[in-house]
């Protein structure tokens, strides 16, 4: 599995209109992509960030649901947001090391060390 997170701060006055282009973003994702296991939006209780927890089968898992929803992910950050950053947990695909050369965000990259066992189930 390979995880992403993304924070960005909402511009002020802009947080109804960045709600609705969240949904729209979210429903390109669903509609489209094949390989992602989640997609949640957080925001703060003041409205002025959000933080989004992904997850994707693979690395290229992130490469597709970025080319599914680039229009409409690029209005939202262009329209309505700042200071957006983004975090990868695991290796990146050679298209995703690739795309990160051109990814216009600050990125942070980690490498897998140590967890649970993978076949632990929740109760």
């Amino acid at each position: 599995m390979f995880e992403v997170t993304a924070q960005l701060t909402i511009r002020e006055g802009k947080l109804d209109a960045f709600k609705q282009q969240v949904a729209e973003v979210v429903r390109q994702a669903r509609e489209t992509d094949t390989k992602t296991l989640r997609y949640d939006f957080f925001l703060s209780d003041d409205g002025r960030r959000c933080e989004v927890h992904e997850a994707y089968v693979d690395a290229d898992g992130f490469v597709e649901h970025q080319q599914h929803t680039a229009e409409a992910r690029a209005q939202l950050l262009h329209e309505f947001a700042d200071d957006h950053t983004v975090t990868f947990y695991g290796e990146p695909s050679p298209a995703l090391s690739r795309m990160m050369t051109r990814l216009p965000v600050a990125i942070g990259q980690y490498s897998f060390f140590q967890g649970l066992d993978a076949d632990r189930v929740a109760p």
